[in-house]
This record gives structure tokens, sequence and C-alpha cells, in this order.
């Protein structure tokens, strides 16, 4: 096998260890996925075992080096110990997938207290606490890639997810307050906002005709993305291609904000 040219031996993730919040299915799997096909050590985390170790079992099938690691992202002590025991067992985090997050479809009127504060918890307070325990050992090796996975939603809104949209709105600023701070420590610090994608969480979406039909129309590209498509840009943020790239979002919605 002819070696890769200097271009292609940006993207590549060999020997870098990766952590994925939230990434025992859906799009955090995929994400697993493909880093661990770029070659990176992928630590999946999720907060059951039994859908960890599924995860795990399936990603090593594939010849992928995964391990496993349950935490509750809300929970700043589990958080510090699993930090912890990645760094010294697997070793130094290199890329951390800001990923785990919750939706609760109701509208503000309705919306319990409760409801509001959990969604903000995972959604956008946990990438927080995550990030700031992942770029304390970053900033001491003066290296570190944090992606945080955004939306559509960071940017606009919609009728029935003002929590949500509330959390992914923070989330776009807070990676912005990330690289403010960070990036003078070779940190990048970035988003990535998916739109409409085709996942077992949006599985009631799409059985919804209505709902289906406004998507489709919505979408300049008259159809939902397949979670696959994301990780092109995924691997660009997290490999040394993008070195210089920091405090951004890239969008990948089939052309969605591009229109009115």
């Amino acid at each position: 096998m002819s070696p890769l040219p200097p271009v292609l031996k940006q993207f590549t993730l060999e020997g870098k260890v990766a952590l994925i919040t939230g990434s025992s299915r859906g799009l955090g799997y995929v994400f697993a996925q493909a880093l661990g096909e770029a070659g990176a050590t992928v630590v999946v985390n999720g907060r059951t075992a039994e859908s960890v170790t599924r995860a795990i079992t399936q990603l090593q099938e594939q010849g992928i080096s995964a391990v496993a690691k349950i935490f509750d992202v809300t929970n700043q002590t589990e958080i510090s110990q699993s930090v912890l025991e990645i760094e010294n067992e697997v070793g130094p985090i290199d890329v951390l997938v800001n990923n785990a997050g919750i939706q609760r479809r109701v509208p503000l009127l309705e919306a319990s207290r409760e409801v509001w504060e959990e969604v903000l918890a995972t959604d956008l307070t946990a990438p927080f606490l995550v990030a700031r325990a992942v770029a304390e050992r970053m900033k001491r090796r003066r290296r570190g890639k944090i992606i945080n996975i955004c939306s559509l939603a960071s940017f606009v809104g919609r009728k029935g997810i003002g929590p949500y949209t509330t959390a992914k709105g923070g989330l776009k600023l807070l990676t912005q307050g990330m690289c403010a701070e960070w990036a003078e420590y070779n940190i990048q610090v970035n988003g990535l906002a998916p739109g409409f994608f085709l996942t077992d969480l949006t599985r009631s979406l799409r059985e919804n005709p209505e709902f289906n039909t406004y998507v489709e129309s919505r979408t300049p590209a008259k159809r939902w993305g397949d979670p696959r498509e994301l990780t092109g840009a995924l691997l660009l943020l997290a490999s040394s291609a993008g070195d210089f790239i920091n405090g951004q979002l890239i969008v990948v919605d089939g052309g969605i904000l591009a229109t009115m």
C-alpha cells in the first residue's frame, strides 16, 4: 500500500484518544465509528452498561479500538473521576466530542421548571463541565480538539422546543467563549450543527407526514441527511487539518440556513 500523501495525512487520528459523550447510539455512535475508522482509540460514553457494552462490541467487530466509560455528563464528580481514569488507563484525551443531549418537545407556556432545567443541564451545562475537565489537561499539554454538537436551533427558534433552542443557542456562544480563552494554548474549540438527519430519535418526526413534508420542502437538497454525511466535517475539526479553525460552527443541513 502506497503511503498517504501529506494532504491526506492531516486527517489521520492514529495514536489519538477521542472521548465522545452519549455515543452508545444515534449520532454519537456514528461519530465514534468515524473517529475510530480514522485511527483513534475511541472512548464510548453512556449512562448504562448494557448500551455501552453493545456499542463497544459492534465497534470492535469492525476493527476499531474502543473502550467504555460509563458516567452521567451532568454529574461533576463522575465527570472528574472518569476523565482521570481515561487519562491514566487509556491515554491523554486528544479529542472531545460533546454530543450527549436530550430533547423535550413542549410549548414554553406548558414547560415545567423541571423540564427547563433538565434540558439546560444536559445540553448546555454538561458540555461546559466535561470540556472544562478535559481542557484543564489539554492546556498543560498545549494541544487538543473540542467539538460541541450544536444544531440549527443554535441559530433559529422553532415552535415547541424552546428549552432546546435556548440550550443550543447558548452552546454556540459557549463554543466561542471557550475559543476566546483556550485558543492561545493550541486548543481548537468548534461546533458541528446538524440539520435534519435520519436517526432513531427522529423516526417519529419522519413518520409524521406533515413534518416530513415540511423538512423535505424546507431543505434545498429535498431530503433528510444520512448520519455519515456529518463525519467529514467532524474529522476536519478533530484532526490537524483543522488546526487553524477555531470558534466556528460548521452547519451540515442540506442548505436550510442558506435559504429563506
